[in-house]
């Protein structure tokens, strides 16, 4: 164990990649990459840290932004309430990025581990990251099979964390590990040829890497069937905006029908009147983290004097691209 932090970052001064917010001590930049890039690969989130750091350079600029211009920025990244809490987190600021783990654990959308990320890289203080980079290098390395999401485990792999980090460069052993475990010690066909803990690893030794990290509980995944409904008004479309209580909250939408089964609808809403609904293409099948959504984009096309439900937006076709919406909304309306 006393050689582990050495040799991790040993490896890391000769095979860290190179990433923008790794060459400031920011803490407000800092913060952006680690909300940005929570559930997200950095070869997918570079582009959107990219372009939050120069369009909202200071806590006082993304304070002051509009939610639907934040949510608009953030589009296709996934996970929303992530951009809202990042909006949240910049208006409580007051202008100044906290300088205490208390002030930036207190942050909207910031836990444990994102605390001692920032503090650990902007602040050098000595918190140790646990993520699931962290679990599967440690549970591998050290042979641990106490359940990652237990109480007891996240006990146990946060206090080991805390004991093997190199207290005097607390922010490049956290980027290490972690860089440690996407690049080497990956959840499916690791590079044990190439690791410097391969002789002392315990999986490897009892041939149990594909068996750990060891999970308690597994995910339950359901299934929901949407209907999408684009409106063509002569120049016009009609939007709808997502509210609180479900996913998409606060983005846009085409007007929405849900099902509890599958297949085509067989009732169109009132406000269709005596427009045919027409299906384009198949259903699109869009993947979540506890579930799956099949979604059926229809066509109608409504006299220009039909009165938008109030529940409606009807904004110009041409104006489409300024709102946000999902990933799923945005791959229906590319068949538009």
């Amino acid at each position: 164990m006393n050689t582990f932090s050495p040799t991790l970052l040993k490896w890391y001064k000769a095979n860290k990649r190179s990433l923008p917010f790794r060459d400031t001590h920011n803490a407000y930049l800092i913060w952006l990459s680690e909300i940005i890039f929570q559930q997200t690969r950095i070869s997918q989130g570079l582009a959107y840290y990219e372009k939050f750091a120069e369009q909202f350079p200071t806590p006082t600029s993304l304070a002051a932004a509009d939610e639907d211009e934040v949510l608009k920025l953030w589009q296709g990244l996934g996970y929303y309430s992530r951009a809202r809490n990042l909006h949240a987190a910049a208006k409580s600021m007051n202008g100044k990025f906290p300088t205490t783990y208390e002030g930036v654990r207190a942050l909207k959308g910031v836990g444990d581990y994102t605390a001692a990320a920032i503090c650990s890289m902007a602040y050098n203080m000595p918190y140790a990251v646990v993520d699931g980079n962290v679990y599967r290098v440690l549970s591998r390395v050290f042979g641990i099979k106490t359940p990652i999401d237990s109480t007891d485990g996240k006990k146990e792999f946060a206090a080991l964390a805390q004991k093997l980090l190199d207290k005097e460069h607390p922010g490049d052993f956290n980027q290490a590990i972690m860089d440690f475990g996407a690049l080497i010690c990956t959840p499916q066909n690791p590079q044990c040829l190439g690791c410097p803990f391969a002789k002392k690893c315990i999986a490897r030794r009892n041939k149990q890497i594909d068996k750990l990290p060891v999970k308690e509980q597994k995910t339950k995944v359901s299934e929901r069937f949407f209907h999408y409904i684009y409106v063509e008004q002569g120049g016009y479309t009609w939007l709808h905006k997502r509210e609180a209580g479900d996913i998409w909250q606060n983005l846009y939408e085409l007007p929405l029908v849900e099902t509890k089964k599958s297949g085509l609808l067989t009732t169109k809403p009132v406000w269709c009147g005596r427009a045919t609904l027409f299906p384009v293409g198949k259903p699109v099948k869009h993947v979540l983290s506890h579930r799956i959504i099949w979604a059926q984009l229809y066509k109608a096309v409504l006299p220009p004097d039909t009165k938008v439900p109030p529940e409606f937006l009807r904004i110009k076709k041409s104006s489409l691209e300024k709102y946000a919406v999902s990933r799923l909304v945005q791959k229906l309306l590319e068949r538009i």
